[in-house]
């Protein structure tokens, strides 16, 4: 008999911004931009998440961020949560530790999407691992650019190798 099971795997995306990018990009980059995005993946019944702090985990939108403003469907996996652990743990000890964080380059939405494709062969949408370019392309974003590269975002939850 077939002990192999299917979970489903969610995409969970908060806009940082409240609203704001929505309402102030037009006239600060010259481009309409519809949030700024921090994405987690929901799988296994915990919220998984890259940030300053490295790999962390809560109870699905048990970060100060609260509920997300919309969740994507990304289908089922069959990796079993020990292997999808074990995954994570690798990851947080080299391409995801929290020295590794770049708002641009190396974000939650990189740890997401490369997650994503882990678990369900799919990449995140494209809308969200677009932003830093779309971002970075106008005059302004580049002018804000060395005071973005300092920005770390952490929304909090524990770290997944137990390590602050």
């Amino acid at each position: 008999m077939d002990q192999t099971g299917s979970y489903p795997v969610m995409l969970y995306v908060y806009d940082l911004s409240r609203g704001m990018a929505r309402q102030l990009s037009p006239l600060m980059l010259g481009k309409q931009l519809e949030g700024i995005w921090h994405t987690a993946i929901v799988v296994h019944g915990k919220e998984f998440f890259f940030g300053a702090a490295g790999i962390n985990n809560c109870p699905p939108s048990g970060t100060p961020l609260g509920d997300p403003d919309s969740i994507v469907d990304l289908g089922c996996t069959e990796v079993p949560e020990e292997i999808f652990m074990e995954y994570l743990t690798s990851l947080a000890e080299s391409t995801y530790r929290g020295d590794k964080y770049n708002l641009f380059e190396h974000n939650c939405n990189t740890f997401s999407s490369e997650v994503a494709q882990f678990l369900t062969s799919k990449k995140i949408p494209s809308y969200i691992t677009d932003l830093p370019a779309d971002v970075l392309s106008t005059p302004f974003g580049e002018a804000l650019r060395p005071l973005l590269d300092s920005v770390a975002i952490s929304p909090g939850g524990n770290n997944i190798t137990g390590h602050p």
